[in-house]
């Protein structure tokens, strides 16, 4: 399960970077083209009565890429730039092959599990990493 983007507007809408709402990186091979893909969107909360800190910048995992490099090097490379871009914290959901990196880079397990309800829609079950699709 995944989702289709019907043009290249739709894709820029969802992709391309925008301050505190979702940042897109690419690696470019020897000839120019895209090889690999990690991005990231914004989901700041406002921290109450403390007077130091107004936010909490949190940044979650959105789509990535991997082709030319491994998945964890890849996703290394996100919590570095995010770090980079502010964040203080990283989520990653279950999705796709995001298990793979869990353990390796030292991500805290979710107190949770995500539920999808898709109305309208008809799907088997699917295991975590075959959804593809983050809801926004």
């Amino acid at each position: 399960m995944y989702p289709f983007y019907r043009d290249d507007e739709e894709f820029a809408h969802w992709f391309l970077p925008r301050d505190n709402v979702v940042n897109t990186y690419v690696l470019e091979g020897e000839n120019g083209e895209i090889t690999d893909m990690l991005s990231y969107y914004y989901l700041n909360s406002s921290i109450i009565n403390n007077p130091d800190y107004k936010t909490l910048c949190a940044v979650y995992s959105f789509y990535n890429v991997a082709n030319t490099v491994d998945m964890v090097e890849l996703m290394n490379n996100s919590l570095i730039l995010a770090k980079k871009n502010g964040a203080d914290v990283f989520n990653c959901l279950e999705l796709m092959e995001n298990q793979k990196v869990f353990t390796k880079l030292k991500f805290g397990p979710g107190d949770g599990r995500l539920q999808y309800y898709l109305y309208n829609w008809r799907a088997p079950h699917i295991e975590c990493p075959k959804v593809g699709l983050v809801l926004l």
